[in-house]
């Protein structure tokens, strides 16, 4: 990997032993920067081994909504280790899943009412794909095996979800070849696109088992934002079609973008809906696709191949499920939304500069999400390394630099966020 002899020296040994090893995500090996050697952390601190510490701009890709080593979680997963770490769940069960989908079919909108857990948010739009499409043949309609999805979506790094993503926002044109195809559409956010897409849903609606969406925010195709009547058209179409609509919430679910769940902006429901990052408060992996009881009837028969057969081994795993009861715990008692808000507010007055200066595109928030677009962002590694010297972690992508923060941070820590994305952004004049 490219690195400068002072950056060598200065790696711990762990970390200079392990990169010989190691793949790293999203990463030309041959040229990335070493990543940055993290020995611990607290609230919205990343400490780092030479003594550094940043304050953490993305909560971790958008999991660590109650900052780090939350007390409450802590604890509920130490309880938990010492009692069962895992146990399978194919034929066996335990309480903290058992009292996890309750609390969960209890606070989604709608009749989602079935949860099916695995341990990525790949999978769970995995499993949401899988649902839909066996929802149809068990009902006994075959040929409905295609989804609608839309132009800078992204759903995962799985077949499937490449499959529903954008190729191009979604970083995975290679795998044309190997990807199932399926309608890739402009989200239908003016009339002329609501009427095209209402043309082609004329003229295909038999090959659709359903409609995918991100509901709101668009994340990793360069966090774009629509409005909740894209959300209530879309239900309007898929009602009118008789598909099946799918909701992915796996960055936007658990009060990023205001309301505890997207959705709930458009007073809409889904048939299915994904779940995961922030479900656990950025602890350990879980994720969690659930299904209104419509789409749950379909599989209940006394015909065993109308099971829905998929079981990741850790599925339920009961660490994870402890973890995210703390959460929602957390949830319930504490101010989040409020928090949520205030640091709406702060995002809009702290970010505000940048929509004065040469290059900005866009400046925009929605919730505990700030964004600027920039017309073009160069040398990102550069431009990382740049965030890491003002004290803060930033992980500009594309042509969009934007924090995602703890719901838990401090005015003075968010503000340094900010602060240092104003200076950079004007140092890019």
């Amino acid at each position: 990997m490219a690195e400068d002899s002072s950056k060598k020296a200065a790696m711990p040994g762990w970390l200079e032993a392990g990169l010989a090893h190691v793949w790293l995500p999203y990463s030309q090996m041959k040229t990335a920067s070493s990543p940055l050697p993290v020995v611990r952390t607290e609230g919205s601190r990343i400490f780092l081994a030479d003594g550094r510490e940043l304050i953490d701009g993305i909560a971790s890709w958008w999991t660590a909504c109650h900052g780090y080593n939350q007390p409450h979680i802590r604890h509920a997963v130490a309880k938990q280790l010492e009692q069962m770490p895992h146990v399978m769940f194919g034929g066996l069960a335990h309480e903290q899943a058992a009292t996890l989908a309750r609390r969960l079919a209890a606070m989604l909108p709608g009749d989602l009412t079935r949860v099916f857990f695995s341990d990525s948010g790949s999978v769970a739009v995995e499993v949401a794909l899988k649902m839909a499409v066996q929802y149809w043949l068990n009902r006994g309609v075959k040929g409905r095996a295609q989804f609608v999805a839309f132009k800078d979506g992204y759903h995962g790094d799985t077949t499937g979800a490449m499959a529903v993503s954008d190729p191009e926002g979604g970083m995975h044109a290679l795998f044309a070849g190997l990807l199932p195809q399926h309608a890739l559409v402009d989200l239908p956010d003016t009339e002329e696109r609501a009427a095209a897409l209402d043309t082609l849903l004329a003229r295909r609606a038999g090959d659709f088992a359903g409609i995918i969406v991100e509901p709101l925010v668009q994340g990793a195709g360069g966090m774009l934002f629509h409005d909740a009547h894209v959300l209530k058209r879309l239900r309007a179409l898929a009602d009118k079609f008789e598909l099946l609509l799918i909701f992915d919430e796996i960055f936007t679910g658990f009060g990023r973008t205001g309301t505890m769940f997207a959705c709930e902006a458009a007073g809409v429901a889904p048939d299915i809906l994904t779940l995961s990052k922030a479900l656990t408060g950025g602890t350990l992996p879980l994720a969690a696709t659930i299904a209104t009881k419509k789409v749950f009837d379909a599989f209940w028969s006394d015909d065993p191949q109308k099971a829905l057969m998929h079981g990741p081994t850790f599925m339920a795993n009961a660490l994870t499920c402890a973890a995210a009861n703390a959460s929602l715990d957390l949830f319930e008692r504490e101010p989040r939304l409020q928090q949520v808000a205030g640091i709406a507010s702060a995002l809009e007055a702290g970010l505000a500069p940048c929509r004065q200066l040469q290059g900005v595109k866009d400046v925009r928030v929605k919730g505990a999400i700030g964004v600027v677009e920039m017309a073009r962002l160069g040398n990102l590694d550069g431009l990382r390394a740049r965030f890491v010297d003002e004290g803060v972690f930033v992980r500009p992508f594309g042509n969009t630099i934007y924090l995602t923060p703890a719901f838990t941070i401090a005015p003075d820590e968010l503000n340094r966020l900010t602060s240092a994305v104003v200076k950079i952004v004007r140092e890019l004049q």
